[in-house]
């Protein structure tokens, strides 16, 4: 006897949207359906329904670029553009296994611990219920961030045949800055406002960097999906962290004021950064010719610092706060 109440691609569909917590989706669309599609256990019974909805693996073009080439620092070297194709091919992969290593490691170490204090009134401003939830409501959003980027990259691999662990490559800028300056606080207090500061510029700042791979409409379809999809709810989210930081801040004494605009500063210097560790580590997995050196002259190149152009978020919630001006940021 059929129990599963999943008989039709409405009900399927109508079904999806219902779960919880999950990013905004098209349904129409099969490449987001599908991203969605696999964030959620429930979701294999698809099979009951009378026409197969496809899944990640039957949208992924193997023809398609895995990175936008303009986001690669030395594109243009002609140490990088005289390697074989399929070593380029190689390169773009990995820098999509470390972009969206980056996504996760931002929203696990660095997002998600500074939400956890004010969910917890670590500051002692009283949040009250409505905003309490809705900082944990953000929290289990960056779970499901995680998993839809975890899946994005192990397609990757499945698809390109391609081993390419995350573990070969470091923690990104953000990540790696935000660790030492919480071990180098002088006291609990001070240790908990740093964090809140690099929360709230990765949440504030999160969509720009989404952004980069947004508008290429060559890229992977999978990819670029995958970080529509993401950055919807960041939008959300980056609200909630600016005012919740508005909350916090006012009630903050002088030396407390001071600790925290120094580390919103030291959040966006770390996150607008290009990150040449990690692209050190990935020509150290392919042996590229010349790879240290490559990835050397684009770091010293001052136009190819930045990654992340736009963190324009940060100074308008300093503007709201009238502190633009001590925060030591050249902006």
């Amino acid at each position: 006897m059929t129990t599963d109440p999943y008989t039709d691609e409405a009900a399927t569909h109508e079904s999806m949207l219902r779960l919880p917590s999950l990013p905004s989706f098209d349904p129409g669309d099969p490449v987001e359906s599908a991203v969605i599609r696999s964030l959620a256990g429930t979701w294999p019974r698809r099979a009951t329904v009378k026409r197969r909805e496809p899944d990640l693996d039957d949208l992924f073009d193997a023809a398609r670029a895995d990175y936008p080439a303009g986001l690669i620092p030395f594109r243009d070297d002609d140490r990088f553009t005289r390697l074989d194709e399929p070593v380029r091919a190689r390169v773009h992969a990995w820098a999509w296994i470390a972009y969206n290593k980056n996504v996760m490691d931002v929203e696990q170490y660095v997002v998600n611990p500074g939400f956890r204090l004010l969910s917890q009134d670590a500051f002692g401003t009283g949040l009250g219920d409505t905003l309490t939830v809705s900082t944990l409501q953000a929290m289990v959003d960056e779970q499901y961030h995680t998993l839809m980027h975890l899946n994005a990259s192990a397609l990757t691999r499945r698809r390109r045949g391609w081993h390419m662990p995350e573990a070969r490559l470091p923690y990104g800028p953000t990540v790696r800055h935000h660790h030492a300056a919480v071990a180098a606080a002088d006291t609990p207090r001070e240790s908990a406002l740093l964090s809140l500061a690099y929360t709230t510029v990765a949440e504030t700042s999160i969509s720009s960097y989404l952004g980069l791979m947004t508008d290429d409409l060559e890229l992977q379809p999978v990819n670029r999906a995958t970080v529509v999809l993401h950055r919807r709810d960041e939008y959300c989210h980056s609200s909630i962290a600016g005012e919740l930081l508005k909350i916090v801040y006012e009630r903050l004494s002088r030396d407390d004021r001071h600790v925290l605009l120094s580390g919103l500063a030291a959040g966006l210097r770390a996150f607008e950064a290009n990150d040449y560790a990690t692209w050190n580590a990935i020509m150290a997995a392919e042996n590229v010719r010349d790879g240290a050196a490559l990835v050397s002259d684009a770091a010293h190149d001052a136009e190819r610092r930045k990654l992340v152009q736009d963190c324009s978020a940060i100074h308008r919630l300093c503007a709201d706060l009238d502190v633009v001006g001590e925060v030591p940021y050249e902006w």
